[in-house]
């Protein structure tokens, strides 16, 4: 039954890290674009006037996929919590490292699974 807990848990987390990653990716091309937009009525001596709107709309993207990520960041949050609630608390799901930098606190005497 754990076996299939965890595979269904690494399902999840694949899926979970490649929307995080895709959202990150798609928040650099649109931060690219913005500036290229910028960048470029600018070196043309254009108006700000031109293409205002198109540069408000994709203002707009970014804005909309910064909030995104606030939600996958939040699914991720929650995951984790699922992850104990299913009694997955000392099972490691996949060989990603810890990204956010902060280590866990373990009370004395904290067992942890190791293969």
């Amino acid at each position: 039954m754990l076996k299939e807990r965890r595979r269904a848990a690494m399902k999840i987390a694949e899926s979970l890290w490649a929307t995080e990653a895709a959202i990150d990716t798609a928040l650099a091309r649109v931060a690219e674009l913005n500036g290229n937009m910028v960048t470029a009525r600018s070196e043309a001596n254009l108006s700000a006037l031109i293409g205002q709107d198109a540069f408000e709309v994709s203002a707009a993207a970014f804005a909309s996929l910064a909030r995104a990520r606030c939600d996958i960041v939040e699914t991720h949050r929650r995951l984790s919590e699922a992850k104990i609630q299913v009694g997955l608390r000392t099972v490691d799901i996949g060989e990603v490292p810890d990204k956010t930098g902060i280590q866990e606190e373990r009370p004395a005497g904290y067992l942890q699974a190791v293969a």
